[in-house]
């Protein structure tokens, strides 16, 4: 397959903060892995972020901190296009002209919405499931639990990157696929409405494995930035130590090859991430046979992830301090991402009957 050829693969990921050991054994490492077989954009949604009204210094940080956590993870940027959403001006007007197409209430309805919607109100889950008052609460919200159209359209913005990039292989999670189908029944729809064949439609892509879930230190649930249960690759040796020491364990098996507990079976799902597999099997062995110490976990384990997080880190100090190459990697970057959205919005633009004269 010649490379012009490759399939499209896209993906995103909001700038609102550090990468984590999820991010890179969920998403990062899997991206590194197939660089050289895919035409690989991936992109940093500070466009998205808007939707909770970030500190605008910080903003500009965390871009700064994610494409340098991409590049010392291993994302090379011969092989492929990196860039900022925002540097990417046709994504904005086409995410105006493909409202035009998009209903309120097939927003109003996504999982994610509601979710977002009722904490920004301050509702419950339960409160959340009348519709009615749902309703009634959005409308009539104002001050601080003002809910923002764009957290409504954020769907409809997911799809334009998707889209006009004409991306066929999008790796998104699980609370992301209601919103890939979306994306996929919008490129229908106006294909369809304007008897145009500009759209394909894009698929997840689970890089051809199983998926990954990297548990939080917390003794449940996946890790994440919302749940204060993170690894970030960045952490250094003194607070990643610290963190891992005082994740959640419990008293220990009191019987020979009795249940794990959730928080142990997250510890264990950790340590066959990063660790040998002898050490894996002395471990088990040790839990197996009530002779575990948490203790002893803790300190190899934290020793483990060091040895995957440090050389990035340290690779991501050197990045940061180059600021000019920052800026020439998006700059090269945002080039080529705008070369393929600028023929994609011209043809909507066509389609759409808005012509130049």
């Amino acid at each position: 397959m010649s490379e012009n050829k490759k399939e499209i693969v896209l993906s995103g990921i909001r700038a609102t903060g550090n990468l984590h050991l999820g991010n890179y054994y969920g998403a990062l490492r899997k991206f590194v892995a197939v660089q050289d077989d895919y035409d690989c954009n991936f992109f940093i949604a500070d466009l998205h972020a808007l939707t909770t009204n970030p500190d605008p210094a910080q903003l500009h940080a965390n871009v700064k901190n994610i494409i340098a956590e991409y590049l010392a993870a291993g994302l090379d940027p011969e092989k492929v296009t990196l860039f900022v959403q925002s540097d990417v001006p046709e994504v904005s007007e086409m995410y105006l002209l493909l409202n035009m197409h998009v209903g309120i209430g097939e927003l109003m309805r996504t999982v994610s919405f509601k979710d977002k919607a009722r904490k920004a109100l301050g509702l419950s889950a339960e409160a959340a499931e009348d519709d009615a008052a749902f309703e009634h609460q959005l409308v009539g919200a104002d001050n601080g639990k003002r809910v923002n159209a764009g957290l409504l359209t954020y769907p409809t913005l997911m799809a334009v990157d998707i889209l006009i990039q004409k991306a066929t292989k999008v790796p998104v999670g699980k609370d992301q696929l209601q919103h890939l189908e979306l994306t996929r029944r919008f490129a229908r729809r106006f294909n369809s409405f304007y008897g145009v064949d500009i759209f394909p439609e894009p698929y997840d892509f689970d890089f051809g494995g199983a998926p990954v879930k990297v548990p939080g230190l917390d003794g449940s649930g996946k890790m994440g930035k919302s749940e204060g249960n993170c690894i970030y690759l960045v952490d250094d040796p003194k607070v990643l130590r610290k963190k891992v020491m005082r994740a959640v364990t419990d008293e220990g098996p009191k019987e020979p090859n009795s249940p794990m507990s959730e928080p142990i079976a997250n510890l264990f799902t950790l340590l066959e991430l990063t660790s040998t597999p002898d050490v894996v099997a002395h471990f088990r062995e040790a839990y197996a046979d009530c002779s575990i110490r948490y203790g002893d976990l803790k300190k190899q384990l934290a020793e483990d992830i060091l040895a995957v997080t440090t050389p990035i880190r340290e690779r991501v100090n050197d990045i940061m301090a180059d600021e000019a190459y920052i800026a020439r990697i998006l700059r090269d970057g945002s080039e080529r991402a705008r070369e393929r959205a600028a023929h994609t919005l011209e043809e909507v633009r066509q389609a759409m009957g808005i012509r130049r004269f």
